[in-house]
């Protein structure tokens, strides 16, 4: 952790006035490894673990689709493929947390992306149902682990629980790294900074190929959400501000807002082009964000509400208290009901043709 008043992406311990029930993660929590089962299936593309034909069983009981039954003027994306392989990161009481390595043909980069799919997407009776998509960005930073694999934030299981009682939307769960190097000296903050790997171009353009190659999605952005704590508040805010073509809405939880990597040091215009600080004032996006700040914290309160107040329209952005909150894992993980089912109200749900 750093103080305050360096770098408020690792320190903010705050509470908030909406009491939001289950959270996400934060500063630092365990890796999941990636060892174990080899899994071939649910097609993908630009991994660097080889493929497999559709029809494939996948790690959770199903199969591959054929890519070529879509149907161009329906609302389901059927699978592009070709098909990655994964390994098992471990096991939840929702099913299985994949993992693979993606290598970004657009970015150059590589990095480790773990994938949750809802109990619903291998259920014979979905087999031709699209799922909405929600990608998790954790605290800290986040170089080799991503802590909403970890089981401090069982955001998989809540949300298998919520999809049963029709209270949120089965979402396929993306959790990418966001960083190549574990020193925040060279934290890369979701962006293209100049002279460094192009994680902007991974995360946005890279990853949703990848997606969308691998899994039945929903065509359109409609379907397509981020949420993140710490960091990862960051990082959500910045790439829906940035990209609202590819995302509807965000959670950013517990954030900050100004770039500060000293990676950008010489590079001041591409720093406040990657600033969710002066986007959100812009009025060019037109996606809806959900704010929250931790109620025990005023420093990260008053850091939230102006952020908030700055935003103009087509931008909506509703601003959340946890009340008593503090910047840790644990209240995070109070939040994960209530975010949920705020993204629910604001994504589209399941399609089918």
């Amino acid at each position: 952790m750093q103080p305050q008043s360096t770098r408020i992406r690792a320190v903010l311990t705050g509470a908030a006035a909406f009491t939001l029930a289950a959270s996400l993660a934060a500063c630092g929590s365990t890796d999941a490894s990636g060892k174990g089962d080899t899994v071939k299936g649910a097609k993908g593309a630009g991994t660097a673990s080889g493929t497999a034909a559709p029809g494939t069983p996948t790690a959770t009981g199903g199969t591959t689709t054929p890519p070529a039954t879509s149907n161009p003027s329906g609302k389901v994306l059927m699978p592009t493929g070709p098909a990655a392989s994964f390994t098992k990161a471990r096991d939840t009481a929702a099913g299985q947390i994949l993992m693979t390595t993606l290598n970004g043909p657009k970015s150059g980069v590589s990095g480790k992306v773990w994938v949750w799919l809802p109990p619903e997407y291998n259920d014979p009776k979905f087999a031709r149902t699209g799922f909405p998509v929600l990608t998790l960005y954790a605290g800290g930073q986040s170089a080799g682990y991503n802590t909403w694999t970890d089981n401090q934030l069982p955001i998989q299981e809540i949300d298998a629980d919520l999809a049963k009682a029709g209270k949120a939307h089965p979402f396929i769960m993306i959790m990418p790294v966001q960083n190549l190097d574990s020193n925040e000296a060279k934290a890369l903050e979701c962006a293209d900074i100049p002279g460094q790997p192009r994680i902007g171009t991974w995360m946005a353009e890279d990853i949703p190929d990848f997606v969308r190659a691998n899994y039945r999605t929903v065509k359109g952005r409609d379907g397509w959400g981020l949420m993140g704590a710490s960091t990862g508040a960051f990082c959500s805010a910045k790439l829906a501000l940035q990209h609202p073509d590819k995302f509807k809405a965000a959670v950013p939880i517990d954030g900050y807002f100004n770039p500060d990597s000293p990676l950008w040091k010489g590079h001041e215009a591409e720093r406040q082009a990657n600033s969710p600080e002066l986007m959100v004032a812009q009025g060019k996006s037109d996606v809806k964000l959900l704010a929250t700040a931790g109620g025990a914290n005023a420093f990260e309160m008053k850091l939230v509400k102006a952020w908030v107040a700055k935003a103009a329209p087509p931008l909506s952005v509703e601003y959340y208290e946890q009340a008593g909150g503090k910047h840790l894992t644990s209240d995070f993980k109070k939040m994960i009901p209530d975010t949920l089912q705020w993204l629910t109200k604001n994504l589209a749900g399941p399609q089918s043709d």
